[in-house]
């Protein structure tokens, strides 16, 4: 079993963290793999390569950085290419997702929302993951559960498509907790694409583990929904709170931000 983290974004795009701390800190989590998927739209071809290069000279027989990117598409979705290594000059996602597969690569749409899904679900090209469970969008105590329905209403229709758990880590003080443990003992990437590809994979946190297969207990839906319900009544406070600072001009400090993205 390999253990590794997914959907990571470090300062080549929108995140804090440079490849080289990245690096560290998921070597001191035990995990053999890294999945990275810097924003598209921040690369020309030089600095594309320049990621590619960096990515390759950090990687060794204890941690395997996967290159991937994430690319921005129409209405604001996302979508994920896990061992994409090339821009895509679409912002249909149908497209984007074609155009990801035809790199050996693994689409997964991000952190799908609520709105999205009717959308979704008339797209004739479907993906081959969604991310069911996105702990910087759904926040770190509980998915939603509508969003594992939305899954098997798609799987019906393709059905190797996996349930997906990702991190979607940007900041320093984010939870890092979610992870995934990979059944395969690869030591490239083909290997991870391959296994994550085949379903071969669990998402990870504490004690609690998720299937590929996106199949889970009515009972863990249930509390799953109460505990995100919860989580987002809280969450939605606080950001009322901080626009009110903002209407009347003031600016929360980073030192009461940070908190609060380790909490959610």
């Amino acid at each position: 079993m390999l253990k590794g983290a997914m959907h990571m974004h470090s300062t080549y795009s929108d995140g804090e963290f440079t490849l080289a701390e990245l690096r560290r800190i998921f070597l001191d989590e035990g995990c053999a793999f890294v999945c990275i998927t810097d924003h598209a739209e921040y690369f020309d071809s030089d600095k594309l390569r320049q990621y590619h290069d960096e990515l390759q000279s950090l990687s060794d027989e204890k941690l395997l950085f996967v290159a991937g990117l994430e690319f921005r598409c129409e209405q604001e979705m996302h979508i994920l290419g896990y061992g994409a290594t090339r821009r895509i000059d679409s912002e249909d996602p149908q497209t984007v997702i074609r155009q990801i597969e035809e790199q050996g690569a693994i689409s997964v749409i991000a952190h799908p929302r609520n709105d999205h899904f009717e959308w979704i679900e008339k797209f004739e090209t479907l993906p081959q993951g969604i991310e069911t469970w996105n702990s910087k969008y759904d926040g770190r105590y509980a998915p939603r559960p509508e969003t594992f329905a939305l899954f098997h209403r798609l799987r019906e229709r393709r059905p190797e498509m996996h349930a997906f758990y990702g991190l979607d880590l940007h900041w320093k003080k984010q939870f890092r907790g979610l992870l995934v443990e990979l059944d395969s003992e690869a030591t490239n990437r083909d290997g991870i694409v391959a296994a994550l590809t085949r379903g071969a994979y669990a998402g990870v946190k504490g004690e609690l583990t998720l299937p590929s297969s996106g199949i889970l207990d009515e009972q863990l839906l249930t509390q799953f929904g109460k505990a995100n319900s919860s989580s987002r009544r809280v969450w939605q406070i606080l950001k009322q709170g901080k626009q009110a600072m903002e209407r009347v001009g003031i600016r929360v400090p980073e030192s009461m931000k940070s908190p609060f993205r380790k909490i959610f």
